[in-house]
């Protein structure tokens, strides 16, 4: 009968700001300091670990997109509850004005879209690219 393999002790320096977010969470969760490593270790080294952190980005990014398409509704309604309406003759102008630009829009939108790559697809090639020789992302 073969013993257990006995846990092989490590020895690590830490930042003080790491230590104190390590303890911190340990103690959060009662739960050791090795315990707590010893999880983070195994889950960095995991293979599914660049699965799950791109689907953590990719909600935090979700996240900020709302956040941003709220900050905009609010400038916008912000925008259209300080201005004052135009006067008539101004305001037929001002809507054939609207619609050309608009359809201007439109149109620099549908190139953007049929030719370049996503957003966020562009973000995520910015975030996984190797690093330059000088250990900056390849941005």
């Amino acid at each position: 009968m073969t013993k257990p393999l006995k846990k092989q002790r490590l020895s690590v320096y830490l930042d003080p700001d790491v230590m104190k977010a390590l303890a911190a969470h340990a103690a959060r969760r009662d739960l050791s300091l090795s315990l707590v490593a010893e999880a983070g270790i195994a889950s960095f080294l995991s293979p599914d670990a660049a699965e799950r952190q791109e689907a953590a980005t990719t909600k935090r990014l979700d996240q900020l997109d709302r956040r941003m398409a709220e900050t905009f509704a609010v400038f916008i309604r912000f925008w259209l509850t300080s201005n004052p309406p135009l006067p008539e003759p101004a305001q037929i102008a001002a809507r054939a004005k609207a619609a050309e630009r608009y359809e201007a829009f439109v149109t620099a939108l549908g190139r953007r879209l049929a030719q370049g790559p996503k957003l966020r697809q562009e973000i995520s090639e910015d975030l996984f690219a190797p690093a330059n020789p000088d250990g900056n992302p390849g941005v």
